[in-house]
């Protein structure tokens, strides 16, 4: 068993500890509280002083997939040929050794969704990792959803290839045209229940959205414009589907919207300049916006676009900017952890959660302040000194 004592315990979802202590066993959290009793051989990692928070969640990055420190030679995120690629999986592409994971944990980032990139109307499913392990398969937690596209990215692409979709009309039919594909071949595989015979060839795109359509995967839509936002509300309302936004940059425009729905969106990354039309009116003050509209989010670096690093202070600039700091704080922990489907075992330090911490000299919006330890399933994986 380990303990960490002595800190000032941000549990997130329980209020704070001060001082407090965190009791881990088997990688698990097993005790928290003011005053936890702890078993004779306990390994006491005393941090008076500091701050104790749960792992951060970076819930849209494309960590490891990238291509950082390689370039082109292991940019995996966009298979830029084929409008349409649900069958690809991020998980297929997740380098271990990426140099990126290890910035996540020099700052206490500790789970990360990775996914495909944007070019494509439909890119792929995404991955949830831990930011530490081996191999992928020690790594991965679960599916991160289904990422679509709308907007500039598959306009770009595909008009310079002079084939459909070029405008935002074709990618809404390009992406409708597939769902109802998606909803045929499951009809074809219910009505051949009982008789192999009649089962449709196997279709591995199909497949994919099928898990879309039944509610499996949540389909993850790019959307940075308020009307793309509204065309991917749209489209999921015609289909029924469970839609997250992605990016969510004009989020502010239609915030009544999204929570009118229930739909939760990310947001980010807003750090660096409007290098494309989509990107005119980001803002800092997008997250103000979509709490006080009572819509779920999580803020994101989009790593490597812009640095994971960064992305407590990303938190902070948003609270600068009207964001509440314990909603700011939910953002890269418990609400982050929900949208990428963990919330059961990631975003707050409870009994029965995963065993990742991140101990810091001070608040973690601050320029100042430093990561002192991060702990992943228990085990030390970062120590600054």
């Amino acid at each position: 068993m380990r303990a960490i004592t002595n800190g000032k315990i941000y549990t997130i979802t329980n209020g704070i500890f001060d001082p407090g202590t965190v009791l881990m066993d088997g990688g698990r959290i097993v005790a928290v509280g003011e005053k936890v009793d702890l078993p004779p051989g306990t390994e006491v990692v005393d941090v008076k002083g500091a701050w104790v928070f749960p792992g951060f969640i970076d819930a849209h990055t494309h960590l490891a997939v990238g291509g950082e420190g390689f370039g082109m030679g292991h940019a995996d995120y966009n298979e830029a040929f084929d409008p349409v690629t649900p069958h690809l999986r991020a998980i297929d592409a997740v380098f271990p050794e990426d140099v990126g994971l290890r910035d996540a944990v020099s700052v206490g980032i500790t789970t990360a969704g990775v996914t495909p990139g944007s070019a494509n109307v439909i890119g792929g499913q995404g991955v949830v990792i831990k930011t530490q392990g081996r191999t992928v398969a020690e790594m991965t937690l679960g599916p991160w959803g289904m990422k679509a596209a709308l907007g500039e990215n598959p306009k770009m692409v595909y008009g310079e290839q002079k084939k459909m979709p070029s405008t935002r009309l074709g990618i809404a039919a390009v992406l409708r045209d597939q769902l109802v594909k998606a909803q045929n071949y499951l009809e074809k595989v219910k009505k051949a229940a009982g008789n192999p015979d009649k089962l449709p060839e196997r279709d591995l795109k199909l497949e994919a959205l099928a898990e879309v359509i039944k509610g499996e995967l949540p389909l993850r839509v790019h959307a940075h414009r308020a009307d793309d936002i509204m065309t991917a509300l749209r489209v999921g309302e015609e289909f029924g589907l469970r839609v997250i936004i992605e990016h969510c940059t004009e989020g502010h425009k239609v915030a009544k919207e999204l929570a009118r729905r229930g739909v939760s969106c990310t947001v980010g990354p807003t750090f660096g300049a409007r290098s494309k039309v989509e990107l005119r009116d980001k803002s800092w003050r997008t997250p103000a916006a979509l709490a006080e509209a009572g819509v779920r989010f999580a803020i994101i670096s989009d790593h490597p676009f812009s640095n994971v690093r960064f992305l407590p202070l990303f938190a902070g600039l948003a609270v600068r900017e009207g964001l509440p700091e314990e909603a700011a704080l939910r953002a890269i922990t418990i609400d982050a952890a929900a949208l990428v489907g963990q919330e059961a075992r990631l975003g707050s330090i409870e009994a029965g959660k995963d065993a990742d911490l991140v101990v810091l000299s001070g608040h973690p919006f601050s320029l100042k302040t430093q990561t002192l330890y991060t702990f992943i399933n228990g085990e030390l994986v970062y120590s600054r000194n």
